[in-house]
Order: structure tokens, then sequence, then C-alpha cells
């Protein structure tokens, strides 16, 4: 068992380094989703509303194979972490997409006003009142969306990431002892999730001082 710790320890580095990716790009669509589908615009609106429909109502495995297997189909070529890294962000991003929304469009019309009234433009009067106040609401809820992604890594182990699920389905064969292969892939998940729990609330304490 002493064997295979640096095994696992190596992949728990990829798990990290691929979530940390995953919700960069996440975020990256999800502000952009959400762009969208606030935009004064019918046509980007419903580009907006199909991203989301289509990547929150489809299983992110099956996302995953199109990607990775069927990419080369149509001239994409991805190493699997790079689809993994790719696939996961877009879908991470659908559903991160309605969490930054949501927060946005809760806070009160009358702030725009108000900000309108003052001599701010459009533009101002969202990156300096809006989204402000819409990011002490998000933390939390991005968490939330964070730590969903995290333990979604796992799946990439089907399309052979070297990560935390895939290592303990590799040294199983050589141990015979799937219960303890797979208990130390859990704790680790749970470590790495653990952290950035603490983290987020660290933020989130922040954001709600400033």
């Amino acid at each position: 068992m002493l064997k295979v710790y640096p095994f696992f320890l190596e992949a728990a580095w990829v798990t990290i380094l691929l979530s940390v990716l995953t919700a960069i790009l996440g975020l990256i669509c999800g502000t952009l989703g959400a762009a969208a589908r606030l935009s004064r615009f019918g046509f980007v609106r419903f580009l907006g509303a199909a991203y989301v429909s289509l990547f929150r109502g489809t299983p992110a495995l099956i996302q995953l194979f199109i990607l990775y297997f069927g990419g080369p189909q149509i001239g994409i070529q991805l190493d699997a972490f790079e689809a993994g890294v790719i696939g996961l962000g877009i879908n991470a991003g659908a559903y991160m997409t309605e969490t930054i929304r949501g927060a946005i469009i809760s806070i009160s019309k009358g702030q725009r006003e108000a900000a309108r009234t003052l001599g701010l433009s459009q533009w101002q009067a969202t990156y300096k009142v809006i989204l402000p106040q819409a990011a002490r609401l998000m933390v939390r809820p991005l968490g939330v969306n964070l730590n969903m992604l995290i333990k979604a890594t796992a799946l990439v182990a089907a399309i052979s990431v070297v990560e935390l699920t895939y290592t303990a389905q590799r040294y199983i064969g050589s141990t015979y002892k799937p219960f303890e292969m797979f208990l130390l892939a859990g704790l680790l998940y749970m470590i790495i999730i653990y952290a950035t729990g603490k983290g987020v609330a660290w933020l989130d304490r922040k954001v709600q001082i400033s």
C-alpha cells in the first residue's frame, strides 16, 4: 500500500490543476453566458439560453466523449487533459451562467436608475454599482459550483486522464484492494474540497466586508 501513495499524491495535483483550469474557463464562459442572457438583443439572449439548455440538459460524460472521441472526425485534435479541461469548463460555465445571472437580476432596478440619475453611463452603472453588489451574492453559489466541479473531474478518468479516480482504478489490478484504493482517492477528494470550501468562505467574508 505504501508504494502507491506517491502516485496518488501526484494524481491529486493533476486533479487540483484540472479543477483550477476548468474553474477559470467555467467562470469565463459563465460570465459571457450571463451577459448574453441579459442582453438587450433577442438573438443574443437566445444564444445564451441555448448554451445553458444544451450543456445543462446533456450528461457531462457524453460531452467529454463527443469532444475527445468525436473531435478528430471534425478536425479537433485534443489530448485527454485538454479535452477534460475544455469539456468540463464549458459544462461548468452553463451552471455558472445562471448563478451569475441570478445574482445580477436580484439587484433592484432602482439601483441602476439611481446610478443613471447621478450621471453614470450604462456601463459605469453596471461596473461600479450593480456588479459589486451582485458579487456579494454570487460567491457562495459559485463555491457550490466549484465543489461540484471538483467532484466532476472524476469523469475524465473515462478518457484516461491520470487523476485520482483513474489512479485508483489502475492500482486495483496490482493490489487487489479496491476498497482501500477508492477510499484513499475519496479521502484526497475530500481534503481538496474541504480546503476549497475554506478558501471560498474566506473570500466571502472579504467580499462582505468590502
